[in-house]
């Protein structure tokens, strides 16, 4: 990130003031490939979760998904979901969730987009159920349906089995995370990810901005990524910055993420005509999360 970036993302901070202390914690699935992070909330038992972002490209699980890494077209993204805490264990703790997200972008159409509306080119949405059997363990299964209101794309399903790992000291500190997707609708095939997730933060307090290192391995196999595609790889990695903030009494986190996409030969050709061909594809998102 550059350091005018940095700039904007600490006055920002500085402007809307600090966070106070989360009281749990719940597990949250996104709609793209299906893996767990955790947001820090309160400790109500209904959280609803409102997520907006920019981009320099669309690119879903390393492959390009309607828009070219560039900046000549920006996609939006505005995601509504949420949190029900189903069951607590007896120190109240939850253990059994309800997850659900709608997730859209909308991009300045090109000629061939010509059904309505235009510019809503994607929505993804998931529903999930999440289960902690315990301290930093979480695992779910989803079910996400992908369609394209203004026509550009096919529907497909996917069903998902995902996993993480996620505690302040030992292995969990890495924020290991599995996911396995089996496409029930579509071009058929499943998918399996494998991703890392450790972080810093850089100074002290709970609304400290956080430094991230992700890296991630994802693999589309028996023809996941097209018909006849055949096993295809590729690998991501980069940096984000993560800064929680208080809006309103509303807890929120604005977050920088840059990320170097590396594909194998088979799917970087697969974006031909409409993406790069290139090995390595550079993906930055700015991005601000609301959580009640």
């Amino acid at each position: 990130m550059s350091d005018p970036g940095k700039g904007v993302l600490f006055l920002i901070a500085a402007l809307t003031g600090a966070t106070a202390a989360p009281a749990q914690t719940v597990p949250f699935a996104d709609t793209e490939d299906a893996t767990l992070t955790r947001i820090d909330v309160d400790d109500a038992g209904v959280h609803p979760i409102l997520s907006v972002d920019g981009r320099n490209g669309d690119y879903a699980r390393g492959a390009y998904d309607d828009d070219d890494a560039g900046l000549g077209r920006i996609p939006v993204h505005v995601a509504v979901g949420g949190v029900v805490v189903m069951h607590r264990d007896a120190a109240r703790r939850g253990t059994v969730f309800l997850m659900g997200q709608s997730s859209n972008g909308f991009h300045a159409p090109r000629r061939d987009e010509r059904a309505g509306p235009r510019a809503w080119y994607e929505s993804n949405n998931l529903i999930g159920l999440a289960w902690r059997p315990a301290n930093g363990v979480d695992a779910a299964v989803t079910y996400a349906i992908k369609t394209s209101p203004n026509g550009v794309a096919p529907t497909s399903h996917e069903a998902s089995l995902t996993f993480l790992h996620a505690t302040d000291g030992g292995i969990g500190r890495l924020r290991p995370r599995v996911a396995i997707t089996r496409r029930t609708k579509g071009e058929g095939g499943f998918y399996t990810i494998l991703g890392i997730a450790p972080s810093v933060a850089l100074s002290d307090g709970e609304d400290a901005t956080r430094l991230g290192l992700p890296v991630t391995v994802g693999i589309g196999w028996h023809g996941f990524y097209a018909a006849g595609s055949g096993d295809r790889i590729y690998g991501s990695g980069g940096v984000t910055l993560d800064r929680p903030l208080r809006l309103g009494g509303v807890r929120a986190t604005l977050q920088a993420a840059m990320l170097a996409l590396i594909r194998d030969d088979r799917l970087r050709r697969l974006d031909s005509p409409g993406g790069t061909t290139a090995r390595i594809v550079p993906h930055a998102t700015l991005s601000v999360a609301f959580v009640w």
